[in-house]
């Protein structure tokens, strides 16, 4: 949600996380402990600094759709998941988590199109963290 409203709003990352927390998340059915308040904080942080070069491999990983065509809910999916797979986080955890949050807030494809895109972005990153 947090990266979803960034999109559109001058504030910094951070920022955003804080005011998720305590002005949003109260009114909706998110309830967070801080180890996931803390990892919130560290997957915007994260996507947000290093959205360039998500958005390149993204770009590159989906041939037939530009970024910018894609939803804002799709585009956000996969930002996370593929900053999450060059953190070392598992495949199949990075790309179910993914398709799952596609399936709940994007459209009827949004699962079956994050699956697709998520596969071929970690094949590249399994291809560039090889030694």
């Amino acid at each position: 949600m947090v990266l979803f409203g960034l999109e559109d709003s001058p504030n910094d990352a951070a920022t955003a996380v804080r005011q998720f927390f305590s002005h949003l998340a109260p009114h909706t059915d998110v309830s967070a402990d801080q180890e996931a308040r803390d990892y919130a904080m560290e997957v915007t942080v994260g996507v947000t600094s290093s959205q360039t070069s998500l958005d390149e491999l993204l770009r590159s990983a989906s041939t037939n759709w530009r970024l910018e065509r894609m939803s804002r809910v799709d585009r956000n999916v996969l930002r996370i998941a593929a900053w999450e797979l060059t953190k070392g986080v598992p495949r199949a955890i990075a790309i179910d988590e993914a398709v799952e949050l596609a399936k709940r807030f994007g459209t009827e494809t949004s699962g079956a199109f994050v699956n697709g895109v998520l596969s071929k972005v970690a094949d590249q990153v399994s291809r560039e963290s090889a030694p």
